[in-house]
């Protein structure tokens, strides 16, 4: 998709956002939507031109958080907050984007082993996916910590026969 693509939405200094591919005021309701509807869009003050996306995108989840159950608890709340600043603030946006990318193709798998319930138990499938599941954290967990520099002795795994290289004969 090009840049020009991109749906613009203009938000004005009276907190009203203004979709210039429709050309009418739209909520914050409307936003969610085209967010849901995998529509790209960019959101503009009307005037300096700053992009607003991210600040408009977390006034979503702010209202959604205020309503029914939330997602993000006081908890990890606090654990993201202790981030800020932190040397390794950049490596946990970049876990945080692969482990729910990771989350959501899981997720996508489960309701396709769903549709195959006819072949399999709903229990075996379960413990199956459970099983994955574990094994792709802790795999992506240990990338993690290999790339922070983290990972000691005891997280190592131990190689493979076949990750070995040949060694060579001195003679």
């Amino acid at each position: 998709m090009t840049m020009s693509d991109v749906r613009i939405i203009k938000k004005y200094p009276n907190r009203r956002l203004y979709d210039t591919a429709i050309s009418s005021y739209i909520t914050l309701e409307d936003v969610k939507r085209l967010v849901l509807d995998r529509v790209e869009f960019q959101v503009v003050d009307a005037r300096s031109q700053e992009d607003l996306t991210r600040t408009i995108l977390l006034q979503i989840i702010t209202e959604q958080e205020e309503q029914g159950t939330p997602i993000l608890t006081t908890e990890l709340l606090e654990q993201l907050i202790r981030f800020y600043g932190d040397t390794l603030q950049g490596m946990m946006s970049s876990y945080l984007e692969r482990s729910l990318s990771f989350f959501i193709e899981q997720q996508s798998s489960m309701r396709n082993q769903l549709q195959d319930l006819v072949t399999q138990t709903p229990l075996g499938m379960m413990s199956e996916m459970a099983e994955r599941n574990l094994n792709m954290w802790k795999t992506m967990q240990e990338n993690f910590l290999a790339a922070s520099g983290m990972q000691g002795p005891a997280h190592s795994t131990p190689k493979k026969d076949s990750d070995a290289q040949p060694k060579k004969n001195d003679k």
